[in-house]
């Protein structure tokens, strides 16, 4: 007992040493914000319930009304044949999203520059089981709109804006 003792504070010393911490609220560098997305947007509804989490930003009913407005400028999803088998079976597929967007004034100036984001996800794929592999690739989907919606947050978070410069 005595000799774990040592090791266990060492273990916490290691670990607040490395600069660990728990992911908390997302802070967004805006009042208010403005989604251009459909209301029927699964993603845009992951979006409005990270921002709403966050506290800090208010999401405006229209761009007017909002200190920068959120355009996504591209939402693709893909699914490509990664690899056949001898007798030309799909043996296993990729799934790609796309999304890119940007984030603009009330002008339609660019606060931040516009970004992208790619998430891939590799699956096998069986003839013999088509319900539960559509089952697995639905899933895999909703876990990349998840992710989506995470990386969204954390680079409106992270990227600050840059106020346009003022016309003369």
């Amino acid at each position: 007992m005595r000799a774990l003792l040592p090791v266990l504070a060492l273990s916490l010393t290691l670990l607040a040493g490395c600069g660990f911490q728990l992911r908390g609220a997302y802070a967004l560098p805006y009042d208010s914000l403005f989604l251009a997305m459909p209301d029927y947007s699964e993603l845009g509804a992951g979006l409005k319930r990270a921002i709403r989490a966050s506290g800090s930003t208010q999401i405006a009913a229209r761009p007017e009304e909002a200190q920068a407005s959120f355009v996504p400028t591209l939402d693709a999803r893909e699914k490509d044949i990664l690899s056949l088998s001898g007798t030309g079976r799909v043996r296993e597929i990729r799934l790609r999203y796309r999304y890119a967007y940007r984030v603009v004034d009330v002008q339609g100036r660019d606060l931040i520059p516009p970004g992208q984001i790619e998430l891939t996800r590799d699956m096998t794929y069986d003839d013999s089981n088509v319900l539960s592999k559509e089952q697995e690739e639905n899933l895999l989907w909703r876990d990349m709109q998840n992710d989506m919606v995470q990386q969204l947050m954390r680079r409106l978070t992270a990227v600050k804006p840059v106020p346009p410069a003022s016309v003369r």
